[in-house]
């Protein structure tokens, strides 16, 4: 799936509206790599239910088919995350994507799309959308992106966190943002968990709406079955009247909540790695094996 130069990349909005100049210097960014960013119909549409999305359900079925299935398109980026993602899963094609596999790039509300796209064998990019956040993005959250393209995958060295359970490993990577694998949990278009590795990462939630999304994955038998948990940003958590953090990338209070809720369990821990709605947000393929060894650092290497 390596690109060259030259090649297309399918510009979508599988959920939530995005403007044209929230997205500019992204773009310009891939034309300075080489490649030809190439927008969806409705990748700058909008179309108001109660949310502000990019288009009608068919709308933004319709790009997403098309970016996905089309032979002269080599990678898909979305443009961000939001809602909506859910409403394609039942009727995305992945004829012509099996003939010709594609890298997609995107997390948030992309999770879900990402869990699709790893049960017909695939790995994806959880990593940057194109839209430029309120917290920004570091260099790197692009730039190692497209480093994955070209076939060069990341290395990463990461603080120790008083959390971690320290115990080497190694295994398949799933997983996301919490909320949306909360969401898949019982449908058919869920993560597999046995043996994997699993990522979460989340923003703007209560912490009880932590806990509940915790206690479900335990009573899924999520934890039960996973061979290690590396957690990622917790941004904004709880409201700023009950929490002195909320502006932290790292939730301390949400580490606790999830410490505790994973305290009887004996599977290997990493906290604090640098993904999720965070401004050092660096890509991590879903899909493929991750291998993590604990030392001065935590070194993480796909």
């Amino acid at each position: 799936m390596n690109l060259k130069k030259g090649d297309k990349i399918a510009i979508v909005s599988p959920a939530g509206a995005v403007k044209r100049q929230q997205i500019e210097t992204a773009l310009a960014e891939i034309e300075s790599q080489g490649y030809e960013p190439v927008l969806g119909r409705y990748a700058l549409g909008e179309y108001q239910l109660g949310y502000g999305y990019s288009g009608t359900e068919e709308e933004r079925i319709a790009d997403l088919n098309w970016a996905l299935n089309s032979e002269d398109i080599s990678a898909v980026w979305a443009t961000r995350g939001g809602y909506g993602c859910q409403h394609l899963l039942k009727h995305l094609s992945f004829e012509g994507f099996t003939q010709k596999p594609k890298w997609y790039i995107g997390y948030s509300d992309n999770t879900v799309i990402q869990s699709l796209i790893l049960k017909h064998g695939y790995p994806s990019i959880h990593g940057q959308t194109l839209k430029t956040s309120s917290f920004g993005v570091i260099e790197e959250g692009y730039s190692q992106i497209f480093d994955i393209l070209k076939g060069n995958f990341p290395e990463y060295s990461v603080e120790n966190h008083s959390f971690n359970h320290p115990k080497d490993f190694k295994g398949q990577l799933v997983g996301g943002n919490l909320a949306l694998i909360y969401a898949l949990i019982g449908t058919p278009y869920s993560f597999s968990f046995k043996d994997k590795v699993l990522f979460i990462e989340d923003i703007g939630e209560s912490f009880y709406s932590l806990d509940r999304m915790l206690m479900s994955l335990e009573l899924a038998g999520v934890f039960d079955e996973i061979k290690a948990l590396i957690i990622g940003g917790m941004t904004n958590m709880g409201t700023a009247d009950d929490n002195p953090q909320y502006e932290h990338s790292f939730d301390d209070l949400a580490y606790e909540i999830i410490a505790h809720r994973i305290q009887k369990y004996d599977f290997p821990t990493v906290y604090a790695f640098p993904n999720g709605h965070i401004y050092d947000n660096r890509p991590l393929i879903i899909g493929r094996e991750v291998e993590v060894s604990f030392g001065d650092k935590v070194k993480i290497a796909f």
